[in-house]
């Protein structure tokens, strides 16, 4: 069963909040990050995500967008494999079916009524959630749990 979804933690992430200013200009936020990803979580807000440290990310986007370091709040986890939508559906209070929920979709919800950022990587599907630490114990005792329910039902 554990075939069917694997669940790896991210590890050494950077993350930030970036908030644009007024009038500020977006491909300009968007160039500063340079190889990581961004991914929006509201009107002019997103999560910085990068393997690289976020550091000079203020300096960067001076007078466009204030950033505010998320490293030490979140822990990103990476589902993948054949049952990992359907993993995630039946904790997740959006719809993942590929028409609504494609790559590069991102959602601020709740999976398991715990808050999350939660976003599809690629087609295959793989996602990617962002899970405050501190819920982090809890959101793996939920996965581990439904873990068995993923199996097929045999006749």
């Amino acid at each position: 069963m554990a075939d069917l979804v694997q669940m790896i933690e991210r590890a050494g992430l950077s993350l930030a909040t970036v908030m644009a200013r007024k009038g500020a200009d977006y491909g300009a936020i968007i160039a500063a990050l340079g190889d990581g990803e961004l991914h929006a979580t509201g009107p002019g807000t997103w999560l910085a995500v990068s393997d690289a440290s976020l550091d000079e990310l203020p300096d960067r986007l001076r007078g466009q967008a204030s950033v505010s370091d998320q490293s030490g709040g979140y822990i990103v986890y990476r589902f993948a494999g054949p049952g990992a939508r359907r993993l995630l559906q039946r904790g997740a209070f959006i719809d993942l079916d590929p028409e609504a929920f494609g790559p590069g979709a991102v959602a601020v919800t709740a999976i398991a009524h715990m808050g999350v950022i939660l976003w599809q990587v690629d087609a295959a599907p793989t996602y990617d959630v962002a899970i405050f630490r501190s819920h982090a114990e809890s959101f793996r005792h939920w996965v581990e749990g439904m873990i068995p329910a993923l199996a097929p039902i045999s006749a």
